[in-house]
């Protein structure tokens, strides 16, 4: 068991206490243009909306691989953040998506090999609402896969679509949503 104590300094203070190092929509939004920044010809990676969410905000879709051609190739499709509270998540995305843009030897071989289509935040109202598990419709995005709603889940409904897409020309390999338990 974990306990502490605090004391709050101030008359009518506020305090925010964070169960994990938060991981904002604005913090991946900035993440996203800096990569577009630096982009350079040896990847191919591209940025684009696979739709928004249902208040609004774009829900990112990046692929990233070699310069050289993408179809054939094996995909490699990873989300992350179905559930806005596990924003160990969005810290493992951060870090997977540099790797893979940093040069390294055995990066260079993968996106050879491989063509990468990650969602990095799946569900950014919930984000946004600080939400634990669900979206801002009051739905676990994570328990939707089987029949998505176009309106309710939009997230869900158009990954599945993307995967569906990608499929035609590149045999998925690997499918991998990245989540974070407090027990685990």
């Amino acid at each position: 068991m974990l306990s502490f104590k605090y004391k709050f300094e101030y008359d009518n203070d506020v305090v925010s206490m964070a169960f994990a190092e938060p991981y904002t929509y604005s913090m991946l939004q900035n993440d996203l243009a800096i990569i577009e920044k630096h982009n350079n010809k040896k990847h191919h990676v591209i940025r684009e909306h696979l739709c928004e969410t249902f208040s609004g905000y774009p829900i990112d879709l990046l692929t990233i691989t070699s310069a050289k051609k993408a179809k054939n190739k094996k995909a490699v499709i990873l989300t992350a953040r179905v559930h806005p509270g596990e924003t160990v998540g969005s810290w493992m995305m951060k870090g997977l998506i540099e790797y893979l843009l940093s040069g390294e030897k055995e990066t260079e071989a993968l996106l050879e090999l491989y063509i990468f289509k990650i969602i990095p935040m799946l569900n950014p109202d919930g984000v946004i609402q600080g939400n634990n598990r669900c979206s801002l419709a009051g739905c676990d995005l994570n328990r939707r896969y089987q029949f998505p709603s176009k309106v309710l889940h939009p997230s869900i409904f158009y990954t599945k679509k993307m995967v569906r897409k990608v499929s035609k020309d590149n045999p998925i390999f690997f499918y991998c949503d990245f989540h974070g338990h407090s027990k685990k």
